[in-house]
């Protein structure tokens, strides 16, 4: 907002606010004002130089210079009478600890607590994952209560809407691809017209401001539900897997995606995919590691060759050190609470944004928790999502985005 100030000779300010209303644009380019300034005035009453300011008169009717009188002479009012709460009876009595530091002076209060907070949490944090499919309607996932299938044109848009209105503004697409489309190759990750690219059109045009992150994998396109191309003898084909992943990379990109998200965990596939970005011209950025399933589980063996195990936390820093020097611009930690200590790891030896998310798993735990009434599903969501951010995370990929968002606003979560 652009404001400028004339002064008129009756001694009254013109202010006029010049507010411009534009959208963001995809890619490189520059926002553009979607139409002109809008100009108006607004009068206020200055008072003149000229006139004499009137005694500030306090609430007694005394005057300030009476008051200063009395202070200097020492004429004060009574202090109110000091009354220290009672100990319970049988409280022994003790000679105060001999301690110069008290860590607990800082937490006695509520104003006290929040000015000495050293991690925070807003909506700003979250990115909303959300499942999408070919359908209309929307279809619930039995394992994760709250959590729907969204149908592309209708639910999706619902969702988003109201997402944003607690504000979200970030989100990841999972879609669950038809079985007929679905191949060993799994070509159907890069149709441009594809549920994916569609979907990220149809959200740039309706909120164009958002950010829309992507996953880069090929196991819900993947007739054997592997996120690689497998050889007949059950051989993971890594380099001919990440030909596959730069082409859908780069197609997600074309239709508008803000981040490519590879989770394949391949050998050289951000370097690849970054050098296929940057050829095609796409500013997007992309992080890994990062997988999730979406009903598309191996019909055959593991993903052990590919995936790290979970018992290693030095070989983190590997993979952190092969990412960044083949282009990542985030790093992302799955699942989220079970791995704080890497999170922190990568926090500590990284300057990369941090990214945690917190999978299905976590969420569905949380929500049995609240249901059977064992625990406070708002306390321990809200402290679970702490817990990540303290760790070091930039951003929060987690299904509780909408519900989180709207406690933090104030609002009570449907």
């Amino acid at each position: 907002m652009a404001s400028t100030v004339s002064f008129s000779p009756a001694n009254v300010q013109m202010l006029q606010a010049r507010s411009t209303h534009g959208h963001a644009s995809v890619g490189s380019c520059f926002a553009v004002p979607r139409t002109g300034p809008r100009l108006r005035s607004t009068a206020v009453r200055v008072s003149s130089e000229q006139e004499a300011a009137p005694a500030v008169r306090a609430p007694s009717g005394r005057s300030i210079e009476e008051c200063e009188a009395d202070a200097v002479a020492g004429k004060f009012p009574a202090p109110p009478p000091l009354v220290r709460p009672k100990a319970p009876e049988g409280t022994p009595e003790i000679r105060p600890l001999d301690m110069t530091k008290r860590p607990r002076r800082n937490r006695k209060s509520p104003a006290l607590r929040a000015a000495f907070q050293e991690t925070t949490i807003s909506p700003a944090n979250f990115v909303l994952p959300l499942f999408i499919h070919e359908g209309e309607d929307d279809a619930p996932i039995g394992a994760m209560p709250g959590c729907y299938r969204l149908g592309w044109r209708h639910g999706l848009l619902d969702e988003v809407y109201k997402a944003r209105d607690v504000g979200v503004n970030s989100f990841v697409l999972f879609p669950k691809v038809p079985d007929a489309l679905k191949s060993p190759t799994g070509d159907e990750a890069y149709n441009d017209n594809g549920l994916v690219p569609r979907t990220i059109r149809l959200l740039k045009d309706k909120f164009p401001d958002i950010v829309i992150y992507t996953d880069v994998a090929l196991d819900p396109y993947s007739s054997d539900g592997h996120d690689s191309i497998v050889r007949e003898d059950g051989v993971i084909m890594n380099d001919e897997t990440v030909y596959q992943l730069c082409k859908q990379a780069v197609s997600q990109a074309r239709a508008g995606a803000d981040v490519v998200s590879p989770s394949d965990m391949m050998d050289g596939r951000v370097g690849a995919i970054r050098a296929a970005l940057d050829a095609e011209g796409y500013a997007s950025s992309f992080y890994g590691p990062f997988r999730e399933a979406l009903d598309s589980n191996p019909r055959f063996g593991d993903k052990k060759t590919y995936q790290m195990n979970p018992a290693n936390y030095r070989e983190a820093l590997l993979e952190t050190a092969a990412d960044e020097a083949e282009g990542a611009d985030i790093l992302l930690v799955k699942p989220g609470l079970p791995y704080l200590d890497v999170i922190r790891l990568l926090r500590d030896n990284s300057a990369l944004p941090i990214a945690a998310y917190q999978v299905s798993g976590e969420y569905s735990m949380i929500k049995a928790g609240g249901a059977l009434g064992m625990v406070d599903e708002e306390k321990v969501m809200m402290e679970s999502l702490m817990c990540l951010r303290r760790a070091g995370s930039d951003i929060i990929l987690t299904y509780f985005a909408r519900q989180a968002a709207t406690v933090l606003s104030g609002m009570r979560s449907k």
